[in-house]
């Protein structure tokens, strides 16, 4: 055994450049691999490990106090895993101070901590409520260790004033705000809240109602108020986290996949290589299974640096684009790399390298010492001679007629080449094309919505666009100005074009369980490029027209076409749904009503400047910037900012997608660059007897450039169409998971210079990869050679 670790650490010493390649391309490899395994395990029911962390409520229940005792609800423990509660709650309207949105009822719950063994919330900012006229807002964990921007320090409930003192986040959405159990007991709470974890099976909606029904069997009639399971929760995000899956599962595939195929490239080619060493081995008495051990020792050297290495560096790179995509989710403390992930990368890639090293080993155990030792002079030039015979009677450069033709001797390596090529291209235009339709859908929402977003300040907080902290300086105030007289104003400033003003409530509707969310709109809503979001019909045209966003569509069941019926005060007003669009405005998705209907089924509702959204576009050439600035010396109690920017998921998106996409075109690049190396390993005398005869160090480049370059345009011609057909499929996909339709127009992205430069990329990266060893070819010396020959 002595003797097979001196034989391996000696050719690991001679062969540091391959070495060096192997432990590379290991280690991008790894990366890769584990990035994509990552992005897999995140894509696959990433809410029931949150949930389980969370310990997650399995049904929340409520329940009428005057029918029902504390110490019943507390005593009942059948099939109940853990209880938490009873927990006073009531439903309290959200005033002034709630922020930009929709102002509604928001259900308050008292409770004395956040932990617990039932929906232990996450407390991401703040502290939890200690004394009255303190909550805490349930809210999803924001990035940045200050105060976000855009969230008010205060809100009105009810009529009355609180101080947000912290905001956690509940998975289960067990309530929208929590206060101290004395406060809700001052607010005079009309029901009780039970949350219960269930022994038995959870996983349908059935389920979970039959145990709540085995909980409640023998109270009072009518004791249990309502109840939620948890499922309802989850199917609702479900639909965002399933945006992330299509995009993650096509990575993570085409990581794994590249892994392999460059693995299993650069390892076999070196034990290829090495057959002349192997029978020199054989011949100085090295056993066959000896010579096997030596090459398996000789790779696993550089293989194991190269996985460690690349497991860490892997899980360090996939950790922010899970906290991109989901810890705005509040699902980011539920994700990341797994055991399984760590053991697959960890011992998986050394295997896959052992393996791939041992089938081309075993090959050469058979062979006699001077049977390995003539397979190791040269590769077999049968096909590859051919091809050059005939390519030399075309009238092209001698150099370029020879390495048109280098590909054919080693159709196994070439092959593996083409492959990694292939998948780099692939990959490339997934990604592009992926970067081309968010960047038109953002360009379409961008006009839609205007350039610039205006909200009037309440007076307690001042509202910042998303992601923008307020001043710390500046001091609150609101405007004195009506919401007509804010509309003038913003009409009034220089390079305007168009204004829409837009309130946003929920409205109870006929036939509906839940009220819906409603857009009601004035001003220059119909040109202000909403039409551009149809996916279905047309844009309203009469008064009792609405188009609604396609995701409430899907939700509430209806359809183009169809009617649905508003009722406010007793008053009721018929609207016919004429089309569909992509999205809603600024907000959740919510139908666009015209404003004269909220003035016929609210005649007497007086309605507060700072409720109201507006959104500004300026003539063509206009200086966003300047009209910010006015907005604000006009009137200091009016926030404005530029809305003109790439969403957060179309960032996240294109970040690592082009992350991706050059770190898997890194790896194919390497393996462009071992067989370069491995070529001109073994054709290191027929460069010699190339350079004797005359051959320049350029011609030698350009040989060894110009057969890489053919399999780059190959990999290139195949991988295209490869990467459209990918794109075609999963765009739509993501759009489906988040229950949302798009414009045809946004898929077609693929244009001749666009494809043009695609095919151009695969020539690249077979060119970077090749161009290093290709200009140490070139300076290989004659004498050098031919002596060591």
């Amino acid at each position: 055994m002595s003797a097979v670790w001196r034989a391996a650490q000696a050719a690991v010493r001679r062969r540091r450049l391959q070495t060096f390649v192997i432990g590379l391309v290991v280690l991008l490899s790894t990366t890769t691999m584990v990035v994509a395994l990552v992005l897999l395990e995140a894509s696959s029911a990433p809410f029931d490990r949150a949930f389980a962390a969370q310990r997650g409520a399995h049904a929340i229940a409520v329940f009428d106090p005057a029918k029902v005792t504390d110490a019943e609800l507390a005593g009942r423990r059948t099939g109940v895993a853990a209880a938490a509660g009873p927990f006073g709650q009531v439903t309290l309207d959200l005033g002034a101070g709630g922020g930009p949105g929709p102002r509604g009822p928001l259900t308050v719950v008292g409770r004395a901590d956040p932990g617990g063994q039932v929906d232990r919330l996450d407390l991401w900012q703040g502290r939890w409520p200690t004394g009255p006229g303190e909550v805490v807002l349930n809210q999803p964990p924001m990035d940045g260790a200050g105060p976000p921007g855009g969230l008010p320090t205060e809100v009105t409930l009810g009529g009355k004033t609180f101080a947000v003192v912290g905001r956690a986040y509940s998975l289960g959405q067990t309530a929208d705000a929590w206060v101290t159990p004395e406060q809700v007991v001052a607010l005079k709470p009309a029901a009780v809240q039970m949350l219960y974890r269930f022994t038995g099976d959870v996983s349908t909606k059935a389920a979970v109602e039959a145990d709540l029904a085995a909980i409640t069997s023998g109270l009072a009639p009518a004791a249990l108020i309502a109840a939620q399971p948890y499922l309802v929760v989850k199917d609702k995000v479900a639909s965002d986290i399933g945006v992330y899956v299509p995009l993650l599962a096509t990575f993570g595939v085409l990581g794994l996949v590249v892994a392999i195929v460059i693995v299993g490239n650069v390892v076999s080619g070196a034990v290829v290589s090495g057959f002349r060493h192997i029978g020199v081995l054989k011949a100085l008495g090295f056993t066959p299974r000896q010579v096997v051990a030596v090459y398996l020792v000789m790779v696993s050297v550089p293989a194991v640096v190269g996985c460690v290495l690349g497991t860490v560096a892997g899980v360090l790179a996939a950790q922010p684009l899970l906290s991109e995509g989901f810890e705005g989710l509040g699902l980011g403390g539920g994700i990341g790399a797994g055991p399984w992930v760590w053991a697959a990368a960890l011992l998986g890639v050394p295997l896959l390298v052992a393996v791939t090293a041992l089938v081309p080993a075993m090959r050469a155990r058979g062979l006699s010492a001077a049977g390995a030792i003539s397979a190791g002079s040269a590769p077999r030039t049968g096909r590859g001679l051919r091809v050059q015979r005939r390519l030399a009677g075309a009238r092209l450069p001698r150099s370029v007629s020879l390495g048109l033709g280098l590909p054919f001797a080693r159709p196994g390596r070439t092959a593996f080449t083409v492959a990694a090529v292939l998948l780099g291209v692939t990959t490339v235009t997934f990604a592009t094309g992926l970067a081309d339709t968010l960047t038109r859908i953002s360009a379409i929402e961008d006009r839609a919505s205007g350039q610039i977003g205006v909200r009037p300040s309440d007076g307690r907080s001042r509202v910042a666009p998303e992601g923008q902290p307020p001043d710390p300086g500046a001091v609150p105030s609101t405007t004195n100005r009506t919401d007509a007289q804010v509309e003038e104003l913003l009409r009034g400033l220089p390079d305007v074009a168009r204004v829409t003003a837009m309130l946003g409530m929920p409205v109870p509707a006929l036939g509906q369980t839940q009220p819906l969310p409603v857009n009601f709109v004035r001003g220059d809503s119909s040109s202000m490029g909403y039409e551009d979001e149809l996916t279905a019909g047309r844009w309203v045209r009469r008064t009792d027209e609405t188009v609604v966003p396609s995701e409430v569509l899907r939700e509430r069941g209806l359809a183009v076409g169809e009617r649905v019926t508003l009722e406010l005060d007793g008053r009721r007003m018929v609207l016919t749904i004429v089309g569909e669009t992509m999205d809603g405005a600024p907000g959740p998705p919510a139908a666009f009503v015209d404003w004269r209907i909220l003035t016929e089924l609210a005649p007497d509702r007086v309605v507060q400047p700072w409720e109201v959204y507006y959104q500004v576009q300026l003539v063509r050439g206009g200086d966003v910037a300047s009209y910010v600035a006015a907005v604000k010396a006009a009137d200091p109690g009016i926030d404005a900012w530029d809305t003109s920017q790439l969403s957060d998921f179309a960032v996240t998106v294109i970040s690592f997608s082009a992350m991706l996409a050059l770190l898997l075109s890194m790896v194919a690049a390497l393996g462009v660059f071992n067989t370069v190396v491995l070529n001109v390993h073994e054709r290191r005398r027929d460069l010699g007897m190339l350079k004797s005869i005359g051959m320049t160090p350029r011609q030698v480049v350009t040989m060894v450039l110009t057969s890489m370059a053919l399999l780059g345009a190959a990999g290139g011609v195949l991988g295209i169409p490869l990467g459209i057909v990918a794109h075609r499929s999963i765009v739509p996909l993501t759009a489906d998971a988040a229950k949302v339709a798009i414009p045809a127009i946004v898929l077609d992205v693929w244009h001749a210079p666009t494809l043009i430069l695609l095919a151009i990329a695969g020539v690249l990266i077979a060119l970077v990869g090749a161009l290093v060893p290709a200009r140490r070819a070139a300076r290989l010396r004659i004498a050098e050679v031919l002596h060591n020959e």
